[in-house]
């Protein structure tokens, strides 16, 4: 598309967010939610909605709903009521979804994201409500019958429903990183988009610049990975754009994504708020969320990406790149927070823990969980290169991959046993750049005569001759006394 064609229009996306929460039981149920279970096993009579039976709210559920609404601004609501919405799909075995509609459990917060100047946008969050998921249609090849699998029927999910407040598909990108992070730090979704436990639908819409009204909506769904949903937006701008550029209206409607082409496709007029039918559920009392506890939920809340961030950076000095590389997994974060408790040397830590330590569980696939070197013993490594006992160098390729075979050992004890101490005795090396200038007069000639650039081939003598264990300040300051004499 022509940049000046695109330049003419202002796009206005908002987000909904499903986020499926880590809880032991459904929603509303005792059945389990573990995943890979055998078709239609994690179900009873109530997931069904038998006559007679009656469902319970799982007070893990709206914690973590609490939780997810502190970590995004929002304020909390104190009288909740249940809701029935109404609607047909063959994976939904009631009939009707249990969520929540007048009153969802938080509103009116916020998340401030990168654009895609690199600025801050706060983005508004209009609500997050509790509701129950789906079950799941299975189409098997060659097959025309369409299964249905009600095992995630009645799994607990939160919906967080943005304010169209994102303006570009890098604005959407990172709010949905960031809500990510965000389910990561509290541990109540494993944000896995791939797997479905965490889902987005667009809402997206253009203008022209200077309006007043918004376009015309259109929702986007089936997007599995955070880059879909980005190329998805990117699409749908263009194409709406177009739409309007050869004197067509755009249709609200709901749409599917294609990641094979990049392209969307028509599924369905878009449904209007009435056509739900949303009612009270009868079943379920008013859920009253009490001062104590929401208080006692506002005390369990860890460090949350932002705050770590902030200290990162404030308070100690790191640059904004490693602490946006350090706080992008809370197990990192909290590694990182636990090091520096033993190491004054902040730069440092933060070198070691995003060069050799993540490239050990990169390379092995592993969990910082499973790292067999405590906190501690980084700092032991930073300590010995700090007191020039040896080299980040051999720290690194020695000290560090030994450390990681024999775990039971310190640092000092590994470069002790190893031989790996730097010798800084000043009078043992004098003797011995003695023997590399008197070894090589030519060169001791060229370099007085002006090419400095030799202080480096002098310096490996000396290691040969000390097997890499000379101080390199050290024994710099005494090469070059030695030369100029």
């Amino acid at each position: 598309m022509d940049q000046e064609i695109r330049d003419k229009y202002q796009p206005v996306i908002g987000l909904e967010v499903h986020a499926q929460l880590l809880t032991q039981s459904k929603a509303y149920s005792s059945d389990s939610t573990e995943y890979g279970m055998l078709p239609n096993t994690n179900m009873s009579v109530i997931t069904l909605a038998h006559p007679g039976t009656l469902p319970r709210i799982n007070k893990r559920v709206v914690e973590m709903a609490i939780k997810m609404g502190l970590a995004t601004n929002c304020d909390i609501t104190r009288y909740n009521v249940y809701a029935r919405k109404n609607y047909f799909y063959p994976d939904l075995p009631k009939g009707y979804q249990l969520t929540q509609d007048k009153t969802p459990i938080c509103t009116g917060g916020f998340l401030v994201v990168k654009n895609e100047n690199g600025e801050d946008s706060r983005i508004g969050i209009t609500r997050i409500h509790m509701e129950e998921d789906a079950g799941k249609s299975m189409h098997l090849p060659g097959e025309v019958e369409t299964l249905v699998d009600y095992n995630r029927a009645g799994v607990p999910l939160i919906e967080i429903v943005s304010e169209p407040d994102l303006r570009d598909s890098t604005e959407a990108y990172n709010y949905m990183s960031e809500m990510r992070r965000l389910v990561r730090y509290l541990e109540i979704c494993d944000g896995n988009m791939e797997e479905g436990s965490l889902r987005c639908d667009a809402n997206i819409s253009v203008m022209l610049k200077g309006a007043k009204e918004f376009g015309t909506k259109v929702e986007v769904k089936n997007m599995n990975s955070f880059r879909n949903v980005q190329r998805a937006i990117d699409h749908e701008i263009e194409r709406q754009i177009m739409i309007l550029e050869s004197g067509g209206t755009v249709d609200g409607e709901t749409r599917g994504f294609d990641a094979n082409t990049g392209t969307t496709h028509g599924q369905r007029s878009k449904e209007t708020m009435n056509d739900y039918r949303y009612f009270p559920e009868p079943d379920l009392p008013p859920l009253i969320v009490e001062q104590d506890w929401l208080e006692e939920i506002r005390a369990t809340m860890p460090s949350l990406p932002g705050q770590l961030y902030k200290r990162f950076t404030e308070e100690l000095g790191l640059p904004e790149y490693d602490a946006a590389v350090l706080t992008d997994a809370k197990e990192i974060a909290l590694y990182f927070e636990e090091l520096v408790k033993h190491a004054s040397n902040y730069k440092a830590a933060s070198n070691w823990v995003m060069g050799p330590v993540k490239s050990y569980l990169n390379e092995l696939q592993l969990h910082i969980k499973d790292f067999p070197l405590a906190p501690e013993q980084i700092a032991q490594i930073i300590s010995l290169v700090d007191e020039n006992k040896v080299s980040h160098s051999v720290a690194s390729k020695q000290v560090f991959p030994f450390l990681l075979e024999h775990p039971d050992k310190t640092a000092q004890q590994v470069a002790e046993e190893q031989n790996l101490l730097q010798q800084s005795d000043s009078g043992e090396l004098e003797q011995i750049i003695k023997e590399v200038i008197s070894e090589n007069p030519e060169k001791v000639a060229e370099y007085k005569a002006g090419r400095q650039a030799l202080i480096g081939m002098f310096m490996g003598e000396i290691m040969k001759k000390t097997k890499g264990k000379a101080d390199p300040k050290v024994a710099n300051k005494l090469l070059r006394e030695g030369l100029s004499a």
